[in-house]
């Protein structure tokens, strides 16, 4: 039988069943049209075949179209209700076994996933949407690519280059992973309940080789941390923390890497930082 999707009387219906209130605090803004998970899926470009991890599926709607679409999934979810009851759901949609594995977690503690997934795809609360994509590219080197649906303001920083407005640390951060691109906008009224922000998508591609060693990120992230934690602060002030203690220190550590001591941590790109953190 072939996979059915969600409707917007199920998703209700479910969540009575299931006594779940969506809230603020979990993010939990149920997308209830069958034309935007599928639009979530064809802009990830799943094909079948693949396996992809979803990061809090909720009740199911946007791992429903995954499964349409000829892919395995691994869904991590961290509220217990909706995990135990995810596999009804899909079984009664048509999803065969095998198809869906889940994973009953707080996705911040996840260090496995079965099936080896390369494809990330997801719907993230603006909470832990950052955290969460962070933590799940340093944790599981095998993802490739990936798709995220997440709050307008999120994606626009994680796609930023820099010296824009919105360039900061957690847009350094991801591109040391990485391409990342804006990748379409999601009317607010797909959602129930209808949340008072914009949300859009946004992609990521991993590069073919890692930028440099676990140590080599570790060093760089916590001088991206140092840059960005007083905005428009000249390096060698912002960095004297962490490049040897005094201004002097860390504008001579900076000039060797070929940074300006007086640029700001806005300006500069993740192989900048990269290279600081190899003086």
């Amino acid at each position: 039988m072939p996979v059915s999707l969600l409707g917007a009387a199920e998703i209700r219906a479910l969540a009575a069943e299931l006594d779940v209130t969506p809230t603020k605090k979990l993010g939990q803004n149920f997308v209830v049209d069958a034309n935007t998970v599928r639009k979530i899926v064809q802009v990830a470009r799943v094909e079948p075949g693949d396996r992809v991890v979803e990061v809090g599926p909720g009740l199911g709607s946007l791992t429903l179209a995954i499964v349409e679409a000829g892919a395995s999934v691994t869904a991590v979810e961290i509220d217990h209700r909706l995990a135990e009851r995810l596999p009804e759901t899909a079984a009664a949609h048509g999803v065969e076994d095998g198809a869906l594995r889940v994973v009953d977690a707080d996705a911040l503690r996840v260090t496995e996933l079965p099936g080896d997934p390369t494809v990330l795809v997801a719907n993230l609360p603006y909470n832990v949407s950052v955290p969460v994509l962070l933590h799940f590219l340093e944790t599981f080197p095998h993802l490739q690519r990936g798709v995220v649906m997440v709050q307008a303001e999120v994606g626009e920083r994680l796609a930023a280059p820099p010296g824009s407005k919105v360039y900061g640390a957690p847009s350094a951060k991801a591109a040391w992973y990485g391409p990342w691109r804006l990748a379409g906008t999601v009317s607010r009224q797909v959602f129930w309940p209808v949340p008072n922000v914009d949300s859009v998508l946004v992609g990521f591609e991993r590069d073919a080789s890692p930028r440099g060693s676990e140590e080599e990120r570790t060093r760089t992230f916590r001088i991206v941390d140092a840059a960005f934690q007083q905005r428009r602060k000249m390096l060698r002030q912002a960095l004297a923390g962490v490049l040897g203690g005094t201004a002097a220190e860390a504008s001579a550590v900076l000039e060797k890497a070929g940074v300006t001591p007086t640029a700001r941590g806005e300006e500069l790109s993740i192989d900048d930082f990269h290279r600081i953190a190899q003086v």
